[in-house]
């Protein structure tokens, strides 16, 4: 059941495109320009408005042939998670977090001047913090993880059951505040599921202990996909919706204005078919979506995921559309391409 708005008055959101305060700490997001002693907020339809960054989310651990198309300015690295030993952090639960493999697809991804995102959370395994006893034991988790992938950058995907712990939140909060006292240019962002009525109860309580906890957040995240079997209607009009809702709770959490918050906001869609039965976000939404979040000046663009951005084969037992590809018929690369606009 959908709760209530919760306002949490007081959170300074910093727009990840915007230029920030040097004395802020936080870097200046998919953007290369190092931060400066300014923050402008501009309209989204003015010609200073920043440009919607293209970061999509890829295997940690596996090439693809489709991770590049659309030229990410970021790849979001998924995910880290415990390693099953306490409050050790691993990729995807199997790979110790300096694996050479790793290392070596982040070096890949990287040589085109991209930067990397490192996720941590996800849909699946040991989240560290409901792994972890203490912030500064999950601080440290974090900041190994961060330091094997040389990342600036931290996405916290928080959904399932972590999502509605509210210990766990407390703890993440704490931990991630820790952490940008020791780091000062670390960007954060924050992945949460939203319906087309916006952000949940439990999405704008964690929000709600960041800011109790001085986290400086860069973006939130709006996961718009799987919303359930009642929408089974136009995936590209619901991801719309979804983050017009979520623009005005924005502006009511964090104090922000119209325009400030639509820079404070990044959109993941789940390309092609999705875990929900009848719900299929098609190309045809995927440049929609692409066009709203320019027009908007949304920070950047997501999809789940580049190693799917390609057509299933025709033997269904060796392509599974949730997993490895879209479920749609189109051309290899062709939601990346999309989406980069």
């Amino acid at each position: 059941m959908r709760g209530p708005l919760k306002s949490v008055a007081g959170l300074a959101l910093l727009p990840a495109l915007a230029l920030v305060a040097a004395t802020a700490g936080c870097s200046a997001g998919d953007t290369a320009t190092d931060a400066a002693p300014a923050a402008p907020t501009p309209s989204a339809s003015s010609s200073s408005a920043p440009v919607t960054a293209y970061a999509p989310y890829v295997s940690s651990s596996t090439v693809s042939d489709t991770d590049s198309a659309g030229s990410p300015t970021t790849y979001n690295l998924a995910f880290v998670i415990s390693s099953g030993s306490g409050c050790a952090p691993s990729w995807n639960g199997a790979q110790d977090i300096d694996d050479a493999t790793v290392t070596s697809r982040i070096a890949g991804l990287t040589g085109s001047g991209a930067g990397v995102r490192v996720s941590f959370g996800g849909a699946s395994g040991d989240e560290l913090a409901a792994a972890c006893d203490t912030a500064a034991e999950l601080a440290e988790a974090y900041g190994t993880a961060l330091d094997a992938a040389g990342a600036t950058r931290a996405d916290f995907d928080v959904e399932g059951d972590e999502l509605a712990d509210s210990a766990s939140v407390d703890l993440r909060s704490e931990a991630i505040a820790l952490l940008q006292e020791e780091r000062a240019g670390l960007e954060v962002s924050f992945t949460l599921p939203v319906m087309p009525s916006g952000l949940d109860e439990d999405g704008l309580a964690l929000l709600a202990s960041a800011n109790d906890h001085g986290v400086r957040v860069a973006t939130v995240n709006l996961m718009t996909m799987n919303y359930g079997e009642s929408y089974d209607g136009d995936m590209g009009e619901y991801a719309l919706t979804a983050a017009g809702a979520a623009n005005a709770q924005l502006q009511d959490v964090f104090g922000l204005s119209e325009a400030a918050a639509w820079r404070g906001m990044a959109l993941t869609s789940m390309l092609g078919v999705n875990d929900v039965e009848g719900e299929t976000f098609t190309l045809e939404d995927a440049a929609q979506v692409r066009a709203f979040a320019e027009e908007k000046g949304v920070a950047w663009v997501s999809m789940w995921s580049a190693f799917r951005d390609r057509q299933c084969g025709e033997d269904a037992s060796a392509d599974d559309p949730s997993t490895d590809c879209s479920g749609v018929e189109q051309e290899d690369g062709a939601f990346g391409e999309a989406f980069a606009g």
